[in-house]
Parts: C-alpha cells; structure tokens; sequence
C-alpha cells in the first residue's frame, strides 16, 4: 500500500456509507488484541459523520484507510478522541499519527476550553499524544462523568477497573488541559526521556493484574479464568 496518497480530512454525511465497515473493523480488533473497547453501533458512528464530529482517512480511489471520533463529557468540559482505527492493510504506515494530529485539531477548534484525554494500553499511543501535549496523569484527573465510565463494561478489563474503584486499571490516562499544560516539544522530550519507565510500567500493571485474577480463579471465585487466560494470551503469548 506504499506510494499511494492519503486524504484525512473531516468526515461528513457523504461518508456515512462507511460507518458499517468502520465498527465492524473495530470490533474485529478488539478481538485480535483479546481486549474491550465501548461497541459502538453504525448509526452511532454515522452520526458523529453527520455532525462533523469526526475524521475519516481515504485513498483518492474511495477505498477506506481509517477513523476517529469525537465524544465530550461532564457538559462540554471533557473530549476523548475515541475509536481510532486503521483498516489492516495500512497499519504501521504512520497513518494512525496522522489521525490522531488532525482529530486532535477538530477537538480544539469545536472545543477550545475542553480538557482533551485519553486512556491507552499501547506505548505507541502514548507516544502519539506526547507530541500532541498530552501528558500521563491519574484517572482523578479525567472525567467522572458515569456514562463514560459505563462505556468500559464492554472491555476485558473492567472488573480490574472496578476492584481498583476507577482509580487505576490496565489503561494509563492521558490529558491535555489548553489552560495548564507543557509544550509538545517538553512532553515529548519527557516521554522519549522516560520511555523505558513507562514500558516497564505497562509490564509491571500486566503482571500484576494477571497475577490478581489468576488468584481468584484459585479462590474459586468464578467468572475470571477466562479473563486470566486472555491476558495470558495478549500479554504473554501463553
């Protein structure tokens, strides 16, 4: 797929066809990453399509390359660039980079005064917002708004979540406030400075996580031995 120009741009209503192919690809990836991610309908998506919420990546033939979306919370105050996803064949191209620079831009210009965050088990995501701004913060820091909670029920993870009482979980959190924050040049100095901390963090949360539900399933406490043996699976190939 090399040599081929690609045009990301803001999606409109003229993309909405695209909207069935966008949640089926994200649903499929969940699954190959044995993860969890707030399913989302093809109306839901073709919605924020319509409403200029949203940015879409094509080839100039038509053919699909990726999406993100735009979802606020707490009135207005929070926004979450939410399902970022490339379709398979232009993975590893820097496309996700992209996306994720020009959804960031549309959530500024539509909400100046929101504080932009995220929440992400991928190391090369939390290099992507470092150099956007964003930097690693505590989930007291993200919004409290429960319907944005409620949207991580569909995830592998949330039982971690919940023992933890929404105070930690396999994601690290990440945000950019416009009215206290560093420069993408500081944060991403700080992230490549750090970088091998925050692996060995990632590592260390999925061990510790794993080793906690292994220990149920001990218990007998039910309901987690296939979670444990998803991680397992994801994390340490087993």
């Amino acid at each position: 797929m090399e040599n081929q120009e690609i045009i990301i741009r803001v999606a409109g209503s003229g993309d909405v066809h695209y909207a069935e192919t966008i949640t089926k690809e994200m649903e499929e990836s969940a699954k190959a990453r044995g993860t969890g991610i707030a399913k989302r309908s093809p109306e839901y998506v073709a919605n924020k399509m319509n409403e200029g919420k949203a940015v879409i990546a094509l080839l100039k033939d038509g053919t699909w390359v990726g999406f993100c979306y735009i979802e606020t919370w707490s009135h207005g105050a929070f926004v979450a660039n939410s399902g970022l996803i490339v379709s398979p064949p232009f993975r590893k191209s820097g496309v996700a980079k992209q996306i994720k620079r020009k959804i960031f831009e549309l959530s500024r210009q539509l909400y100046p005064d929101a504080k932009i965050f995220g929440l992400t088990t991928g190391l090369a995501v939390m290099k992507i917002n470092s150099e956007l701004g964003y930097e690693p913060v505590t989930y007291s820091e993200l919004t409290q708004d429960e319907e944005f909670w409620a949207g991580c029920k569909s995830c592998v993870n949330y039982d971690i979540l919940m023992s933890k009482g929404r105070k930690n979980c396999m994601c690290t959190a990440m945000l950019y406030d416009p009215k206290d924050h560093y420069e993408p040049e500081e944060t991403k100095q700080y992230f490549e400075e750090n970088k091998s901390g925050f692996e060995r963090l990632l590592r260390f949360k999925e061990w510790k996580f794993v080793k906690a539900l292994l220990g149920k399933d001990k218990e007998g406490t039910g309901g987690s031995e296939s979670k444990a043996r998803k991680f397992l699976h994801y994390f340490f190939h087993l």
